[in-house]
């Protein structure tokens, strides 16, 4: 069927169409028709400025009613809220029909990169993490530290939650609202490791630039999460924390080139063929996941169109049954 047009969709719109739990459920299985080949190979495209940067992360899926490929063109400035009041993430995504190139929608990108972002954490901390998991860390109080903290509450009967941040403030405010939100004891926290003894998972999701995460800091059996290294300068994990474990990444040429994976290739300390698994393999039974208690297991997520193609396609046709959004014929 030819399309009608565009359909143009703002960030209030697509946060009202898509629920966490529906994000969860579409990024395990895009993970997993990836996997399987019912894919159109994801690709990234970066350009770094001397305050941030731009991405464009681009994927298809083959989905039971069609294909779809979404183009996401992501603007991340960290300092962006305190000196101009806009959020560190903005930018837009592109879906298109994948087999007759027609553009299906634009929509606002920050609902869907926060969600699927969380998503991934929760579908690799269910194959990856101890199931009995109780307590986290989570390192990074802004938008993306909730995102992931509600994301683990989707999997895990948590019952005490670490909130650390190098500013004390976005910590403390992170605890409050939180705890209230999730009834969970939530604890700001100043002494990383001392946390981290407690921990069963661990997400680190900032803008760091050095590692901060050590070896030394993490006890058997625990799952980390490291979501903040989207670009070749960013990086959370001590490459030694990640050669002498396991490592599973969301996918490997992305990881090995942007990822904490990169950092660890770049020391010296591992290659891609060190690497355990994609996300994927885990997904379908084709690797598997957690094999004892005791193992330490590292998920580098770089975040990938795939993820996006996801949630967007969800949004796309609950906003058609809905009526939500406006049209737009751009070739007029």
């Amino acid at each position: 069927m030819k399309p009608n047009g565009t359909l143009i969709l703002k960030r209030s719109e697509v946060a009202s169409l898509l629920s966490l739990g529906e994000c969860i459920e579409a990024v395990e299985e895009a993970f997993r028709l990836h996997e399987e080949a019912q894919s159109l190979p994801p690709g990234v495209l970066e350009t770094l400025t001397e305050t941030g940067g731009f991405h464009i992360k681009a994927a298809g899926l083959k989905l039971a009613e069609r294909t779809y490929y979404a183009a996401k063109v992501n603007a991340n400035f960290p300092q962006n809220m305190s000196k101009w009041g806009l959020p560190t993430i903005q930018g837009v995504i592109a879906l298109y029909d994948g087999e007759s190139g027609y553009p299906l929608a634009l929509l606002d990108s920050i609902e869907i990169t926060a969600l699927r972002t969380g998503a991934a954490t929760a579908v690799a901390a269910k194959y990856l993490a101890r199931p009995d998991s109780t307590v986290a860390t989570i390192c990074g109080c802004g938008v993306q530290g909730r995102v992931q903290l509600k994301s683990l509450a989707q999997v895990f009967r948590l019952e005490k939650v670490y909130a650390y941040d190098q500013v004390e403030a976005l910590s403390s405010k992170f605890a409050d609202v939180m705890s209230a939100e999730l009834k969970i004891e939530v604890i700001p926290v100043t002494d990383l490791p001392r946390a981290l003894d407690e921990s069963d998972v661990c997400v680190t999701c900032t803008s760091s630039r050095r590692p901060f995460l050590m070896r030394e800091h993490v006890h058997a059996g625990t799952f980390v999460a490291a979501i903040g290294a989207d670009n070749p300068l960013k990086q959370e994990l001590d490459p030694a924390l990640l050669a002498s474990n396991k490592v599973v990444v969301d996918v490997l040429e992305q990881c090995a080139a942007i990822g904490d994976l990169h950092h660890a290739i770049t020391a010296g300390v591992m290659g891609k063929s060190d690497v355990y698994a994609e996300l994927g393999a885990v997904v379908t039974g084709k690797t598997p996941g957690r094999s004892s208690t005791e193992e330490i297991i590292i998920f580098d997520s770089t975040g990938t169109a795939l993820q996006d193609v996801a949630a967007a396609s969800i949004v796309y046709q609950k906003a058609l049954s809905t009526r939500e959004g406006a049209w737009l014929n751009l070739a007029e």
